[in-house]
């Protein structure tokens, strides 16, 4: 675990906020402080963090929200910790509903604060770009949406999934068998599944682009092409 991290705090309590950033910036953690919602979306939407600590109840707008609009908007998925002085069960409910990675209930220890920074920034699901664009392709994995040149067209889940691997793996080929455990794991249809998807997802793409973009590669599988034209 790397020894620097930097956190994005948005707190409105001052004195919280300060005591807070002292104890993080010891540790030699970079601290970026916002005392609004407005100010703290701004922020987490323009520069990069490795965690944001965020505070429910802010002068502007509802903590929930702030997470809404973060998670909703931002490139990357970052992990947010939400403090809250609500410690009801269903306002646990409504921060993790709203896709907050953590809770933690004032008053809190310091130390713990720090442990659950460093174990949300250690997930492999965070982090990750939340949208992959090649050329005029784009989709977003959060929201399982396609688009070709700002179109967007739809796909069934399983041809998105299929969608996303070719992307990630853009401009080779993708086998079958690939392609197969991507999406069905150990558990193969034992029909002609991913031929009546693939020819689904083909209809889609092919028809907003105006051209043919997947290409099927005769005993490989499948590949995508002319993403830029």
């Amino acid at each position: 675990m790397k020894t620097q991290m930097s956190v994005l705090l948005i707190e409105d309590n001052q004195a919280i906020a300060t005591q807070i950033a002292n104890f993080l910036e010891n540790l030699g953690w970079l601290v970026d402080y916002s005392a609004t919602g407005t100010q703290g979306v701004e922020l987490a939407l323009n520069h990069h963090f490795d965690v944001i600590i965020l505070d429910l109840n802010l002068p502007d707008i509802d903590g929930l929200k702030v997470c809404t609009e973060v998670k909703k908007q931002a490139q990357v998925n970052v992990p947010i910790l939400m403090l809250t002085a609500r410690d009801a069960f269903e306002d646990k409910v409504k921060g993790f509903g709203q896709g907050a990675d953590d809770y933690l209930t004032k008053p809190f220890d310091l130390r713990e604060l720090v442990l659950r920074c460093e174990a949300m920034a250690r997930r492999p699901k965070l982090h990750e770009n939340t949208t992959i664009t090649e050329g005029k392709l784009k989709i977003d994995k959060r929201a399982y949406e396609a688009s070709w040149d700002g179109e967007v067209f739809k796909t069934t889940k399983v041809g998105f999934t299929l969608l996303q691997k070719l992307l990630e793996e853009y401009p080779y080929p993708v086998s079958r068998s690939e392609l197969l455990q991507h999406v069905w794991g150990d558990e193969p249809p034992e029909s002609n599944a991913l031929k009546s998807h693939i020819y689904a997802l083909r209809k889609a793409i092919d028809k907003v682009a105006g051209q043919q973009i997947l290409h099927t590669i005769s005993n490989i599988g499948y590949q995508l092409k002319a993403l830029n034209d």
